[in-house]
């Protein structure tokens, strides 16, 4: 009984065996990979501009015949797959500066493709026109596997070398260069203008050009007039664009940045902009004043003209300065305002004021407001800072002591008094 059951499973494991098929394995017969490369997306760029440029690799390659059979070793690899990719774009005889290393893309399957990055620089006096741009492709392919026995398989690569030419379109337009920044009186607080100095130094013309003047971020420098029509701008031409700026009176005495474009139309009718340039705007110190004349000195209960002389600290001329004195208890004033005419950089200028001090005045040293109103270069109203004048209230001293003291003025009346009695009594006296 054991010898049949044995019998019985040896006979179903062999019924098994039969029944199965053979484990089966793929080999190509023919295919190979088949590269194109093309620029994704525009093929048009500006000169003057740096861009990166999307460059598509695509592997066409087709397996078209395939066995499959039993007592076949598996390949890892197939006939279309372009493996260990390598490109590298050229510039060949275009106006173009290519910025980037060759690239290792890997492997690329038959029917996929894979999109690899330049940076690229078109040179400012680029012509328009179309150029070729060579793209070098390195790659490896299985060319055939040999099969010796059931087990082992002997691959066979191939290195391909391949160059792609991409047609890329340089389009019309102007370089712009700034030859010179003049300022004219830029100071912090104030208004002037700033006149720049553009050539055309492309290879093309630009139509119905405007200069435009553009804020640099937080910048102090802000434009007022930002716009400045050029009309025909053709290489080579050099114009001057006048711009009013004004600055924040928070600037320092220092460079801040502007930026700078041209708006135009090229030959195809484009309305284009150049790159911005970026450009430094010197900024002088505001107009400051600074009391320069030793502290006045006044009694209480007295009335007195003080003199003080005010020096511009700034970087600009203060012109028809007036100053203005705002007189505070214990103090009046009648006459409190001052021409000063106009006053340069470091020059100064003085005002004559009459106060009054009370009589009840606490002797010490008081600070009383100021202001300068002035007019700047382009005769805008300004006003500066408010300037503190010390003032001293002292102790009245020799003849003004006594004679501001009542009670020895009262003593005096009286003294003057009682000799006039006298006298006038002695004369009226009989003469014995």
């Amino acid at each position: 009984m054991q010898k049949l059951s044995t019998f019985v499973a040896i006979s179903m494991v062999i019924t098994v065996l039969l029944a199965a098929p053979a484990l089966a394995g793929t080999k190509y017969l023919s295919g190979s990979p088949d590269l194109a490369a093309s620029i994704a997306g525009s093929n048009e760029f500006s000169p003057g501009t740096t861009v990166t440029m999307k460059v598509m690799i695509q592997n066409t390659g087709l397996n078209t015949m395939k066995m499959v059979q039993s007592g076949i070793v598996e390949r890892d690899d197939v006939p279309s797959t372009a493996k260990m990719v390598t490109v590298a774009l050229n510039s060949g005889d275009s106006p173009i500066l290519i910025k980037s290393d060759p690239r290792m893309i890997g492997d690329i399957k038959g029917s996929d493709s894979s999109v690899v990055e330049f940076d690229i620089r078109v040179k400012d006096d680029a012509k328009a026109g179309t150029y070729l741009l060579p793209l070098d492709i390195h790659y490896t392919y299985l060319a055939d596997a040999d099969q010796q026995g059931t087990d082992s398989l002997t691959y066979r690569y191939v290195k391909k070398d391949l160059t792609v030419e991409l047609p890329l379109v340089v389009k019309s337009a102007i370089n712009l260069d700034i030859l010179a920044v003049t300022p004219e009186n830029i100071n912090a607080g104030g208004s002037g203008f700033v006149t720049l100095t553009l050539k055309n130094s492309g290879a093309d013309a630009g139509s119905k050009a405007i200069a435009k003047l553009v804020r640099s971020g937080n910048s102090p420098v802000v434009p007022v007039d930002s716009s400045v029509y050029i009309g025909e701008f053709v290489p080579g031409s050099e114009i001057d664009a006048k711009f009013k700026v004004s600055v924040s009176k928070d600037a320092e005495p220092q460079t801040y940045p502007l930026q700078v474009l041209i708006s135009y139309q090229n030959t195809d009718g484009e309305t284009l902009d150049t790159p911005i340039e970026e450009v430094g705007i010197p900024v002088g110190a505001k107009v400051a004043f600074k009391v320069t004349s030793p502290p006045s000195e006044i009694s209480p209960g007295q009335k007195k003209v003080v003199e003080v002389t005010y020096q511009n600290m700034g970087d600009a001329t203060a012109y028809s300065a007036e100053a203005r004195i705002s007189a505070v208890d214990p103090f009046t004033s009648n006459d409190d305002l001052a021409y000063l005419g106009d006053i340069k950089p470091g020059e100064v200028g003085a005002a004559k004021f009459e106060i009054s001090a009370a009589a009840g005045s606490t002797k010490k040293t008081y600070a009383l407001d100021s202001e300068v109103r002035y007019r700047d270069a382009l005769d805008n109203s300004q006003i500066s800072d408010t300037v503190k004048i010390p003032i001293n209230v002292i102790q009245k001293s020799g003849m003004e002591a006594i004679f501001g003291n009542p009670i020895i003025i009262a003593l005096i009346l009286v003294i003057i008094l009682g000799g006039a009695y006298y006298l006038y009594s002695r004369r009226k006296a009989p003469v014995s």
